[in-house]
């Protein structure tokens, strides 16, 4: 009998699809977008803030949501009843970035005619995001596709380390993940920046991503500053970036004045935690050291942005 599987996670639905499951699939959170083909599936989930605005804007919302102990997205719980899945997945990580289990165990509470299997992911380095692939493979009976999936995107991500390691030139980088107020890449990101072959300066591995002020980025004056915010894309981030670039002290930064300012695409790669960190490396990669890689993703996943002012 096959799964009736509901995605509660962007990067968990491209999980579910890399193992091959897309066509189990019958549900999936507002954010879900990839493969594109998902979009036709229902949406059971939305927010609970205006999502339109300004970066600021959209911190106060969210901010002013959690300071009085609410969730920040709901579950459409009859949605859910009618579609009767086998399986939920979701995630523990982030009550901010997306449906937390806390919100999914509410909505099944209400559920009288299904008892699905709930899957919760809890990602907090790279190691992790293997460990959920395997997790979700378990649950679903494909625990040895799971294995051969990660020992392919461990494959792809060695291949691009062995090049790495033994350059000597390595650029120090500054990853942006929030543009106002400024938060720094934590998690999986200064990995992802150490086997790019950079060498990261603000964040730690395994722990949440840090806010940062203005002071501490310019105290850096790191060699690379890159800004991929979670949830925008690079037309909304580019919006933004005046935020940055109109501060009397950004012209004196050492990354601005050797042309070494990159927007990314925030929503689509580095902040889902699945497969596709993968090609996040690689844009990583092919920024941070540019005569070794190049793996085609300028323009549609990267650009730099000093050519913009």
């Amino acid at each position: 009998m096959p799964y009736r599987i509901v995605s509660l996670i962007a990067s968990a639905t491209e999980i579910v699809c890399a193992l091959g499951f897309e066509d189990q699939l019958i549900g999936r959170s507002h954010e879900c977008d990839f493969p594109p083909s998902v979009e036709r599936l229902p949406e059971l989930t939305g927010p609970k803030f205006n999502v339109e605005g300004t970066s600021a804007e959209i911190d106060r919302r969210v901010k002013s949501i959690v300071q009085e102990a609410l969730s920040v997205y709901h579950v459409d719980a009859q949605k859910l009843e009618a579609l009767k899945p086998t399986h939920i997945i979701t995630q523990s990580h982030c009550e901010v970035c997306a449906v937390s289990l806390k919100d999914v165990e509410q909505a099944v509470r209400e559920l009288t005619s299904s008892n699905p299997v709930i899957v919760s992911l809890e990602p907090n380095s790279l190691d992790d995001v293997w460990r959920d692939i395997r997790r979700v493979g378990e649950a679903l009976d494909a625990a040895r596709r799971a294995g051969q999936l990660v020992h392919e995107l461990q494959g792809r991500m060695d291949a691009i380390v062995r090049r790495t390691r033994r350059l000597e030139a390595k650029p120090t980088v500054a990853y942006i993940e929030w543009i106002d107020p400024l938060m720094a890449g934590g998690n999986w990101m200064p990995e992802l920046i150490e086997m790019a072959g950079g060498v990261n300066l603000c964040g730690e591995a395994g722990k949440h991503s840090p806010w940062m002020t203005w002071d501490e980025l310019l105290a850096k004056d790191a060699d690379v500053i890159f800004v991929a915010p979670c949830g925008f894309d690079m037309e909304r981030t580019l919006q933004e970036m005046h935020l940055l670039s109109s501060k009397p002290e950004w012209k004196s930064c050492n990354a601005v004045g050797a042309e070494r300012v990159f927007v990314a695409d925030g929503n689509q790669y580095f902040n889902r935690p699945g497969p596709r960190l993968v090609e996040s490396l690689e844009i990583l990669a092919e920024v941070l050291q540019p005569n070794v890689f190049h793996f085609g993703h300028e323009g549609s996943g990267w650009v730099r942005y000093s050519r913009r002012l």
